[in-house]
């Protein structure tokens, strides 16, 4: 086998090894993601960090032009270049095997590996079950700071909350007083770069992407400015290593939550309110409706709020494809992604976010 099929190829024969090896070997996984990892992923980040611009997006945007204008073009090749039709596939098999080569490398490393690791429950607090009194105070808890946040924040004409610090700053600020805690987000953050096509995003309800072959973190540029410092600290959490969805919830609240700066705070303390919320509801906890009262105006008017109000109407040209159908199979995509992953739950471990909530603030006493 010539050397350009068989690199690839090894490429992608340790790729599969390697994730195999650290899903089965805990201990393997959790020595790539404290010692290789970031020697591995911050030069990578540095260097796409110097572009102004998503070079994961454009990446992404390479691969669906290679399939819809290169498989038209390959067959019309093997229509016309009748005695050369052999070679035109090699060339096309060479091009796929090292796009292949490196999208399964840069996953593998700066992603699959990562779903091998100890939990982060189990790494930062002592193990426990929680009682539903505990979800009830912590939910009471979370609306006093929330509540009390909201008067501190800077509010638009119309009484919402309005960002008006540089998030960038402030969240690499709060990410680097949560090290202390959690050494392993130390180190170098790239700055955050918005999606050029935030639409598609908006589609499929996502406020920022951590994209593994170019190490970038990605944001919704269209969506409400508010979300912005939760959404930053989040995908810098995944930059670090913390991939589980959960855990950069997690992450993200603890690094708003010690920043010094009252808007980077009330912007994960909206967050994890409406998470511990959702939890609240979903389990029909109707004792907690007494605290669901103190909810003040401005919280209403700030929570739970992604996009501008008008923004499906003032955006409706924009729309290739139905949104329903964009976020229907955004979201099976995602869960079946997570589940792969050996996240047995899918996209319904984020809601384990409440449970890390519940370790950090009422930690067991076994």
């Amino acid at each position: 086998m010539k050397k350009r099929y068989l690199i690839p190829v090894i490429v992608l024969v340790i790729s599969a090894v390697l994730t195999v090896t650290a899903r089965l070997c805990r201990p393997f996984a959790d020595f790539y993601a404290n010692n290789i990892f970031p020697v591995i992923s911050t030069p990578f980040a540095w260097l796409s960090g110097r572009v102004p611009f998503s070079v994961g997006e454009i990446m992404i945007i390479c691969g669906i032009l290679l399939v819809v204008i290169g498989l038209p073009l390959l067959i019309v090749l093997l229509i016309v270049r009748k005695k050369k039709r052999m070679s035109t596939l090699c060339g096309a098999l060479t091009v796929c095997l090292w796009v292949l080569a490196y999208i399964g490398g840069t996953e593998t490393l700066n992603c699959f590996m990562l779903y091998g690791c100890t939990r982060f429950s189990e790494r930062y607090f002592p193990q426990g079950e929680h009682t539903r009194s505990e979800l009830v105070e912590l939910y009471g808890m979370l609306i006093d700071e929330t509540n009390a946040l909201a008067m501190q924040v800077p509010r638009d004409k119309d009484d919402r909350f309005e960002l008006t610090i540089d998030p960038e700053t402030e969240c690499k600020k709060a990410m680097h007083k949560a090290a202390e805690s959690y050494p392993q987000l130390s180190g170098y953050y790239p700055p955050p770069k918005p999606i050029k096509f935030s639409y598609f995003m908006s589609q499929m309800d996502l406020l920022g992407m951590y994209i593994p072959f170019s190490m970038e973190s990605n944001y919704n540029n269209d969506m409400v400015r508010t979300n912005l410092p939760d959404t930053i600290c989040h995908e810098y959490a995944h930059l670090k290593g913390f991939i589980q969805e959960d855990e950069a919830s997690f992450v993200a609240f603890a690094a708003t939550f010690q920043s010094d700066d009252p808007q980077v705070r009330y912007s994960g303390f909206l967050d994890a309110l409406a998470y511990v919320r959702n939890q609240i509801v979903k389990n029909d906890i109707t004792e907690a409706e007494e605290y669901t009262e103190k909810i003040s105006e401005q919280v209403k008017r700030d929570w739970y709020r992604f996009l501008p109000d008008t923004y499906w109407e003032d955006n409706k040209q924009k729309e290739v494809f139905d949104t329903e159908t964009v976020n229907t199979v955004s979201e099976a995509a995602a869960d079946a992604s997570l589940k792969m992953n050996g996240v047995e739950d899918g996209i319904e471990s984020y809601s384990r976010m409440v449970n890390l909530l519940l370790d950090y603030f009422y930690p067991s006493q076994k």
